[in-house]
């Protein structure tokens, strides 16, 4: 029976204007190029994950809330055609599908904001439903753009379950106690990593100080991401910097997104953590050289084919 990761999280869609510069308060910056794309980090990490694996060997469930309106139409029309499975993508016939105003720079830098609408009802009733209906095997991947009960929620059972759950804890928040201890792995950013933990990340020495604050809260393994540098992973047996190749950036929105779909992929199809920190690396350096969110996701055959990612 193929291993099974069960994404659950926001299906928004992004509106995406390339700019030469990010605007700081109160100024307009005149822009170039416009257009809409699938987003939201959730459905983001879903369409990366199924992209990314092998078929044969996993497939890739969506947990979400849409808007009964055009955009929750297309959305789970592109769900369909990814390859995810949606029993659990639902229609939310009170609010609007969520949105997200994207700016990109010229480097490839971008601000984001965000309209949860339907992403903000999703509930503990959804994501039990969908638990109850996978093998305990599962890895189970959030992230912190639907309601925080629920992300505690299904934290608490998928360990109950002896499922792995992975929490991407992003947009930056406050992460609870009993949160924190159900989980397998977490991978904040710089940012995310130091709202966590009070430590400012810059660097493989304050990354393993932040490590260790997460170790103390009951995180068993922690992996910081750290942009172009690429990763520190730390486990109770090991601790070191896996890091990227050297890319062009085009566009970062996604890249996050990406490399915790391409993480949990490995690790469903039984990869060590090293190896799958390394897979991920590897496939988000793709996506950031394209532009767009779910637009930017490698396909499995181009990870394969840009080097061999298992060291």
């Amino acid at each position: 029976m193929p291993a099974l990761v069960c994404v659950i999280g926001s299906s928004n869609t992004d509106m995406v204007i390339q700019i030469p510069k990010l605007p700081a308060p109160g100024e307009t910056v005149l822009g170039g190029s416009f257009f809409m794309n699938p987003g939201g980090k959730g459905a983001n990490q879903a369409v990366a994950a199924v992209r990314l694996a092998n078929p044969s060997e996993t497939s890739v469930v969506f947990v979400a809330n849409v808007g009964n309106d055009l955009f929750g139409q297309q959305a789970r029309e592109q769900f369909v055609r990814e390859g995810l499975q949606t029993d659990f993508v639902t229609t939310d016939a009170s609010e609007p599908s969520g949105v997200a105003l994207i700016g990109v720079d010229a480097q490839g830098e971008n601000s984001i904001m965000v309209a949860s609408g339907a992403n903000a009802r999703l509930s503990e009733a959804q994501v039990a439903q969908a638990l109850w209906a996978i093998p305990d095997d599962s890895v189970v991947l959030l992230q912190l753009e639907t309601p925080l009960a629920t992300v505690a929620y299904a934290v608490a059972e998928s360990r109950q379950r002896g499922m792995r759950v992975i929490l991407n804890p992003a947009p930056a928040q406050p992460v609870d106690a009993a949160t924190l201890a159900g989980l397998h792995l977490i991978t904040p950013n710089e940012t995310e990593a130091e709202r966590l933990t009070g430590i400012r990340v810059i660097d493989e020495v304050t990354a393993e100080k932040a490590a260790r604050q997460l170790h103390m809260a009951g995180v068993p393994h922690v992996v910081i991401t750290l942009g172009a540098r690429g990763a520190y992973l730390s486990t109770p047996s090991e601790a070191r910097l896996i890091e990227a190749p050297v890319v062009q950036a085009v566009d970062t929105t996604a890249a996050g997104d990406c490399f915790n779909g391409a993480l949990a992929v490995a690790l469903a199809e039984g990869r060590s953590l090293q190896e799958a920190v390394t897979f991920a690396i590897q496939a988000a350096s793709l996506s950031v050289t394209r532009l767009g969110a779910q637009a930017s996701m490698p396909y499995r055959k181009e990870v394969d084919a840009s080097g061999d990612w298992v060291s």
